[in-house]
C-alpha cells in the first residue's frame, strides 16, 4: 500500500468500494484502511490473547480470484525474530498455510478474530506467522494516533538485515540510502558489540539498537575480513525512511 494513489476494497458479496490508507505502522507492516459509507459489515479483533497450543484455527486469505480459507492448529506462541530489525513477543504460528496475501484475519473455533496473518514461512517448517490480537491492536492504535506521521519519539532504525551464526550476528545486507549504508556497514560484517556491549543473537542486537531514539548515534564494533573496526551510525526512524 506504500505509495498507492487508489485502493479498492472488495466485500463478501463481490461488490467493491473505494478506500484510502489512513495510517501505516511500518514496524509491523499493519495498515489502517478507511472505507467509504457503502461498506457492509466487518469483524473486530478479539480483546484477549487467550489462544492455546494445539487449538483449532482457520484463516481467510485474499487471492486474485477471490478468497481462500485454510484450517489448521496453533503450533507455537512465542518470540519471533525477523531477519530485518523487527521482533515480536507472543507471535503465533499456525499449521494452516496462507495461500494469499498478508493482512487477512485468523479466527479461532468460535469465530473470533484472534490475529492478523503476516507471513508465510513454509520454507522453515512454520507455515504461517500471525500477529496476535493485542499486538495488532497496539499497532493500529499507534498508527492511527499518529495519522500516518512518524511517532513523537520513534526508536532507532539502521536499515540492516542479518542472520545468526554460532553465537554471532552477521549483516546480510543494508538498504540503499539507509543510515547503515551511509555509515559504511556492509554485507558480511560481523557485529561484535553495540555501545560496548557484546552481541550474541538477533534479539540482543535489536534490543541494543532500540535503546536509542531516532536521531541518536549508535556505536558498533564490527569484524570485517579479520579486522575489527568501530562504526558510528546516525540512526533514523523506519517511518522517516519509508515516508
Amino acid at each position: 500500500m506504500i505509495g498507492a494513489s487508489e485502493i479498492e476494497a472488495t466485500q463478501l458479496d463481490g461488490s467493491t468500494c473505494s478506500a484510502r490508507v489512513q495510517a501505516i505502522d511500518f514496524e509491523s507492516g499493519i495498515a489502517v484502511v478507511a472505507v467509504d459509507a457503502s461498506w457492509k459489515g466487518g469483524v473486530h479483533l478479539h480483546p484477549d490473547d487467550d489462544l492455546a497450543l494445539g487449538e483449532d484455527v482457520f484463516l481467510v486469505a485474499s487471492v486474485g480470484d477471490g478468497r481462500r480459507v485454510n484450517s489448521g492448529a496453533v503450533s507455537s506462541i512465542g518470540l519471533f525474530e525477523a531477519f530485518w530489525e523487527y521482533a515480536l513477543d507472543g507471535a503465533i504460528t499456525v499449521t494452516a498455510d496462507n495461500p494469499g496475501l498478508p493482512g487477512g484475519p485468523l479466527f479461532d473455533r468460535r469465530g473470533r478474530m484472534v490475529g492478523v496473518v503476516a507471513l508465510s514461512q513454509v520454507e522453515v517448517g512454520k507455515p504461517t506467522l500471525v500477529i496476535p490480537a493485542a499486538a495488532a491492536r497496539a499497532a493500529v492504535a499507534e498508527a492511527s494516533g499518529g495519522g500516518g506521521r512518524p511517532r513523537k519519539d520513534p526508536r532507532a532504525w539502521l536499515g540492516i538485515t542479518c542472520y545468526a551464526l554460532r553465537d554471532h550476528v552477521i549483516v546480510a545486507g543494508v538498504l540503499p540510502e539507509s543510515p547503515a549504508e551511509a555509515a559504511g556497514i556492509g554485507s558480511g560484517d560481523l557485529i561484535l558489540t553495540i555501545d560496548g556491549e557484546a552481541i550474541a543473537d538477533r534479539r540482543s542486537l535489536y534490543g541494543r539498537i532500540w535503546r536509542h531514539r531516532s536521531g541518536e548515534r549508535v556505536r558498533l564494533r564490527v569484524l570485517r575480513q579479520d579486522r575489527a573496526m568501530e562504526v558510528e551510525v546516525a540512526a533514523t526512524a523506519i517511518e522517516e525512511y519509508f515516508s
